[in-house]
């Protein structure tokens, strides 16, 4: 996971709320990237990070903003849900996702478009029909 300085988009900390029974708030550094939000234990980034890429999130919802947070969460397309709080001075977490979200569903929107496009003139033999008024 590698990264360059152009990739990185933000980079903080955030505290992620833990799966187990008791669900502690555990302090994270974070790297959201064009592709993907990686997570890191440590500041240093020296522990294997988990990589949550762009391409499996469905939503980014914002659930609560109080004095001190604000609380969200990113649903994933298997619709696991991973709750998220950060300092409300680093409020824009949770929107820069869902930017860099929006922005990776563009681009494969185009690459589609451009697939679709090469694809069908490649295909020279085969008319495309146009639909006629009555």
């Amino acid at each position: 996971m590698k990264m360059s300085a152009e990739e990185i988009i933000k980079e903080g900390e955030l505290e992620k709320r833990s799966d187990n029974l008791l669900q502690f708030w555990k302090k994270k550094t974070c790297v959201l990237t064009k592709d993907s939000l990686n997570i890191y234990a440590d500041t240093q980034k020296r522990s294997k990070g988990k990589e949550l890429k762009l391409q499996s999130i469905k939503t980014v919802d914002c659930v609560e903003r109080t004095n001190k947070f604000v609380y969200f969460t990113i649903v994933t397309k298997d619709n696991k849900e991973i709750d998220f709080r950060c300092s409300v001075e680093q409020t824009c977490w949770n929107a820069e996702i869902t930017m860099a979200l929006i922005d990776y569903q563009n681009r494969k929107a185009l690459q589609d478009f451009k697939t679709r496009q090469d694809d069908e003139s490649a295909s020279p033999g085969q008319e495309r029909r146009m639909a006629r008024a009555p």
